[in-house]
Formats: C-alpha cells, structure tokens, sequence
C-alpha cells in the first residue's frame, strides 16, 4: 500500500497548489457522490492497471467527472489513464512517450 500513501500525499500536493475553487469543486464532487475519493479509486485501479503514480488530476470532462491519471508501470512505460471518477471505468488510456528500452533478443 505504499503507492497509495505516496499518490494521496501527491494529490494533497498538487490541490495545495491548486485553485481554492478547483478544490472546492473536487471536495465537492466527492460529498455529493458525484465521484469516488482518491484513495477508492486508486484502489480499484491498482487492481487492473498496476503501476506507481505521476500524477492525478480531476477535471470535468462532457458533463461528467474525470481522473486523469499517469502511472509509471512495472516495466517502465508511462501511461495515460482518463477514468470516470464515479464509476472507476476506464474511459481511455493510451502510453506516452517512447516504450522502454529492451535488451538484446536472444
């Protein structure tokens, strides 16, 4: 569970450096169900798309709530996840950057 602990202290992080009314909005979407707190959602996540997290945002996104997320998976490749913050569905994802370097085939 550490890669919990690190990405709510990241989300702590960033809401700090944040709006005062984007925090208001992400508090408020989480009171009134409108999307799952950061904890719950990662979880979920964690169990179908392993990997340590970059970064997180929360955005409103065609009327709905979003997590954007980048994780850095197990093998080194950074991927891109909007995920519906109310369901923990993965909407899209797709891998950013250049995949990781492999060794030689043998």
């Amino acid at each position: 569970m550490p890669w919990l602990l690190a990405a709510c202290v990241l989300w702590m992080a960033l809401l700090a450096h944040a709006d005062e009314s984007d925090h208001e909005r992400a508090r408020d979407a989480v009171q009134s169900g409108q999307a799952l707190a950061l904890p719950v959602l990662l979880e979920r996540l964690q169990r179908s798309h392993p990997g340590q997290v970059l970064e997180i945002e929360l955005e409103r996104d065609d009327g709905r709530w979003v997590y954007e997320v980048k994780l850095l998976q197990p093998g080194g490749q950074v991927l891109k996840l909007a995920v519906d913050a109310r369901a923990a569905e993965v909407l899209k994802q797709r891998p950013k950057g250049p995949p990781p370097a492999q060794g030689p085939a043998r």
